[in-house]
């Protein structure tokens, strides 16, 4: 996938994932759906052993709640096609 897809589909997550402050009380009970679909989406997206950290890492982010607002899958994607030296793992 061409890494401005993957960069255009993180900032929908990402806004996704700041859907359960419009609905207070409510929305944290979103937070128990979300938490592991974006897991398996951040999984999906970075293959490979980042990619699996990053699935963790966005669990534990959605699931706690005042989290919300970390930007998790565009972290990845800075990290992944900015900061890291290693050129990431691509699906074939």
């Amino acid at each position: 996938m061409n890494k401005y897809k993957k960069l255009g589909l993180g900032l929908l997550f990402d806004a996704l994932g700041l859907v359960s402050f419009i609905i207070p009380g409510v929305g944290e009970f979103s937070d128990i759906v979300w938490a592991p679909v974006s897991a398996w989406l951040m999984t999906k997206l970075y293959l490979g052993k980042p990619g699996k950290v990053a699935g963790v890492i966005s669990l534990v982010e959605e699931a706690l709640p005042g989290f919300d607002v970390i930007p998790t899958f565009t972290l990845m994607w800075l990290y992944t096609y900015v900061f890291s030296s290693d050129k990431p793992v691509e699906e074939i």
